[in-house]
């Protein structure tokens, strides 16, 4: 990301640990970054502000928006937030699954509709960034957050067409397996399974938060029209 993005804001969804903190800490060595999270938080940077709320709430993200315009000039928005469940066809309703896919859903929706509405209203371009994942791609089980990962790339790709020619660009990051405190909780106890999901990889291991961070920032990029 250039320094020419210095005094520029930015929002994110989700942002207080894992990917999100790690894009949130990247954002801020370049500008001004306001977090949405229904998590209360102390710990955070100078350059940092936080909203607590449902990312799914118009009035949440609409807040999020002009407390970031307030900061600097908002140029971009991630939508990392997610939610994380499972609800089979056999051992579920259709209405868990159905909750699960829109609960996913509708925080991508949401803020996709809260950044297109501002940049236009500022007569101005942005970038939109949707944080998704491999098994939006892959046959893989968890149907509820595969559908909804699905979705949102779909989502991506609407809102790339549909409002690219007024400047707003929409880009889509489909990580794999990220080396996150959660992650490490899950298999802190299963080295067999660790070991599995590295050999996954073409680098032999799975990736880090900063990385994922990285290719965030690089797609929020001014530099970045294609």
């Amino acid at each position: 990301m250039s320094e020419s993005q210095l005094g520029a804001s930015f929002v994110v969804t989700g942002g207080l640990g894992g990917v999100g903190r790690a894009i949130v800490d990247r954002l801020a060595a370049v500008g001004h970054v306001v977090v949405i999270d229904r998590r209360p938080s102390a710990d955070l940077p100078e350059r940092v502000r936080l909203v607590t709320g449902d990312a799914a709430d118009p009035e949440v993200a609409a807040e999020a928006a002009r407390l970031a315009e307030g900061r600097g000039r908002l140029v971009g928005w991630v939508n990392n937030a997610a939610v994380f469940g499972d609800a089979g066809l056999l051992d579920g309703t259709a209405r868990d699954i159905l909750d699960l896919i829109t609960a996913n859903l509708a925080m991508a929706v949401t803020g996709c509709h809260a950044a297109v509405r501002h940049f236009h209203a500022h007569s101005r371009g942005g970038a939109i960034v949707n944080v998704s994942s491999h098994q939006a791609q892959r046959p893989v089980r968890a149907l509820p957050y595969a559908t909804a990962k699905a979705a949102i790339e779909g989502l991506t790709r609407a809102v790339a067409v549909d409002h690219g020619p007024i400047g707003i660009r929409a880009k889509v990051v489909p990580h794999g397996s990220i080396e996150t405190e959660r992650y490490d909780r899950l298999l802190a106890d299963r080295p067999e399974v660790a070991a599995q999901m590295a050999a996954l990889h073409p680098l032999g291991r799975v990736g880090t938060a900063a990385e994922a961070a990285e290719v965030v920032a690089f797609l929020l990029s001014r530099h970045r029209d294609s």
